[in-house]
C-alpha cells in the first residue's frame, strides 16, 4: 500500500476518521459494500470491499445425497448457475468413478460455452458498457443501461442478442435457461438432437461477427484513452488458472498454473485433485469472503487474481483462429503494457466471448453430441474435486462423501474469493489516483466500482467464511417489539446485552 493511504490502526487518533460506504456496490451481482476512512483534510486512511450478505452453502448441503449437488450448488447465482452445476458434476464423477464418454463431454463443454458466452455479454453490454462509453465521472441519470440503449440502440440490442443466444444454448444442453439439470455425475441426461443443433446453428455466425465487433469495440475505447485505462487502478499481482497440457487455453478442464507477478512460473499443469497442496485460504473479520494465497508465498504476499486477464495473458495460445489472432494483437498493444491493465479485464472478457463463440460453431458441427452413450460410473471414490474456469475465473468444488453417499464436507472457492486480495488492491489504488486528498463526489465513487466491475463479480457466489464475522440475531414480537438479542463477537464468542 501507498503512504498516501495509510492503515487505519497506524492513524492517532482513529476514532476521528471520517467513514464514506458505498452501499450497494452497483451493477454487479450479488451484493457488497465499500468503506472509506477519511481524515479531516479528506486523506484516504483506509478502504476495503465488504462482502455482507452470507448464504451457507457449503454447510447445509452437508447429508444430502451427492448426486443432488450439481442442482443444489447451483442455486448459488442466478448469472453463473452452469459454472456451479458443472464444477460439482466434475467432482462427482471422481466420486462414482467416471470416465466421461465423448458425448457427455461435448455437450458439457457446449453447456459451459454457452454460459462464457452469455455471462461475458451480460457483465460487458449491460453493466460496464455505461463506464466505458460514457466516462467513469458521467451523468449518473444516463449512465446506465436505458441510458445507453438510448444513446447507443445498435450496441445495446446485440447485448441482448448476444445473451439471448448464449441462454439458448445453455436451455437445449441443461434443460432450462437458469437452474437446469442436464449435467449428472457421471455424465449427461441427454444430448443435441438434429433439430436442436440446426436451431442454433442458424444464428452462430451472426454471433461470431458481432464478437469481433465487441472485441473491436474495446480496443477503439482503449485506443482513445489509453493513459487513462492503462493507469487505472493498475497493480502488480501473481496469476492462476487452468490450462491444457499443451498450454492452450481450455475453461473446461486442466491443469493449475501458476505464475509471480514478474512472469515466473511458481507451478505448472498441476493436478486440481490436490488443490490444498497449493492454496490455502484466510479469513479476516471484517468479509464473509475468504482470502486465497499460494501457499509457497504465503498470506502477505500469496495472494492472486484470476479471470478473463489471468487466462488470456498466461496460456500459450487460443484454439481458435479468431480469438488467438485477437489474443495476439492484445498482447502486442501497446507494447503490451495493457496486458497488466486492471480494465484489461474487458478487453480479454471480449476475446473469450469470442472464443467462446468460435468453440458453439466447433461442436455443434461435431456429430458426437448425438450419441446416446451418456453416462459411464466405475469405482466408488470418497472425495470428489471439480475444478472449471468459470466466466470470472477459476472455480473449484470440493466434497467428501461417507459409505451412505452422503455429503460429510464440501469447500467451494469461487472465482471472487480467489480475486478478493486483487479487487481490494485495485480499489486502494483508484482511491489513491482519485479520491484521496479530494472532495467526494459521485462519479469520483463510482470510480472504485468501475475497478470492482472490471472483476465482473459475484459476491454472493463469494460468501463463505461461516463464523468470522460479527453477527448479531434479534428476535421480535408479531408488533416489531425487540424481545430477545443475542450476538456474537468476530472472536466467536456469544453474548447477551442483558
Amino acid at each position: 500500500m501507498t503512504d498516501t493511504i495509510n492503515n487505519l490502526e497506524t492513524a492517532a487518533h482513529p476514532e476521528n476518521l471520517r467513514r464514506v460506504a458505498i452501499d450497494p456496490v452497483s451493477r454487479v451481482e450479488g451484493h457488497g459494500k465499500v468503506t472509506l476512512l477519511l481524515d479531516e483534510n479528506d486523506r484516504v486512511h483506509q478502504v476495503r470491499l465488504h462482502i455482507v450478505e452470507f448464504r451457507g452453502f457449503e454447510k447445509f448441503i452437508q447429508g444430502r445425497p451427492f448426486w443432488e449437488a450439481p442442482v443444489m450448488v447451483q442455486r448459488l447465482c442466478g448469472i453463473c448457475p452452469v459454472s456451479h452445476h458443472l464444477a460439482a458434476s466434475k467432482a462427482m464423477d471422481m466420486i462414482v468413478g467416471a470416465t466421461l464418454t465423448p458425448t457427455a463431454e461435448k455437450v458439457r463443454r457446449l453447456m459451459h460455452f454457452g454460459q462464457m458466452f452469455q455471462s461475458h455479454a451480460l457483465h460487458f453490454f449491460h453493466l460496464c458498457s455505461p463506464d466505458l462509453l460514457f466516462g467513469f465521472g458521467s451523468d449518473v441519470a444516463k449512465r446506465n443501461i436505458v441510458g445507453v440503449a438510448a444513446a447507443y440502440p445498435d450496441i445495446a440490442k446485440q447485448g441482448v442478442l448476444l445473451r439471448k443466444y448464449g441462454q439458448e444454448v445453455i436451455r437445449i444442453t441443461a434443460g432450462k435457461r437458469v437452474h437446469g439439470t442436464g449435467s449428472i455425475p457421471g455424465g449427461v441426461n441427454k444430448n443435441v438432437s438434429i433439430e436442436e443443433r440446426d436451431y442454433l446453428l442458424k444464428d452462430i455466425g451472426q454471433m461470431i461477427e458481432w464478437s469481433r465487433d465487441a472485441v473491436g469495440m474495446i480496443r477503439k475505447l482503449f485506443e482513445q484513452n489509453l493513459d487513462e485505462f492503462n493507469a487505472f487502478g493498475r497493480f502488480r499481482s501473481h496469476t492462476l488458472n487452468l490450462v491444457r497440457a499443451d498450454g492452450a487455453m481450455d475453461l473446461y478442464h486442466g491443469g493449475l498454473r501458476a505464475r509471480d507477478m514478474d512472469g515466473n512460473t511458481l507451478f505448472d499443469h498441476y493436478d486440481y485433485s490436490h488443490y490444498w497442496d497449493v492454496i490455502f485460504e484466510d479469513v479476516k473479520p471484517w468479509s464473509y469472503m475468504k482470502f486465497p494465497f499460494l501457499r509457497s508465498l504465503g498470506t502477505e504476499t500469496g495472494w492472486y487474481r484470476v479471470g478473463p486477464l489471468s487466462r488470456v495473458t498466461q496460456c500459450d495460445f487460443i484454439p481458435t483462429p479468431l480469438a488467438n489472432q485477437a489474443r495476439m494483437a492484445f498482447m502486442a498493444f501497446a507494447g503490451g503494457s495493457v496486458a497488466g491493465a486492471t480494465l484489461g479485464f474487458h478487453w480479454a472478457r471480449m476475446i473469450e466471448m469470442l472464443h467462446a463463440a468460435e468453440m458453439i460453431q466447433e461442436l455443434l458441427l461435431d456429430p458426437d453430441l448425438q450419441g446416446t452413450d451418456l453416462v459411464h460410473t466405475g469405482e466408488r471414490q470418497e472425495r470428489g474435486v471439480g475444478v472449471i474456469e468459470a466466466p470470472r475465473g477459476t472455480l473449484i468444488h470440493h466434497y467428501k462423501v461417507d459409505e451412505h453417499d452422503q455429503i460429510t464436507r464440501c469447500n467451494l472457492i469461487v472465482s471472487t474469493t480467489h480475486n478478493n486480495q486483487a479487487m481490494n488492491e485495485a480499489i486502494r489504488q483508484v482511491a489513491r489516483q482519485y479520491i484521496d486528498g479530494k472532495k467526494l463526489t459521485e462519479g469520483l465513487l463510482n470510480h472504485i466500482e468501475v475497478a470492482i466491475r472490471a472483476f465482473d463479480p459475484c459476491l454472493s457466489c463469494a460468501t463463505h467464511a461461516l463464523g468470522k464475522m460479527p453477527l448479531e440475531v434479534e428476535l421480535l414480537d408479531v408488533s416489531g417489539n425487540r424481545v430477545d438479542v443475542l450476538s456474537r463477537s468476530s472472536d466467536g464468542a456469544f453474548c447477551s446485552p442483558d
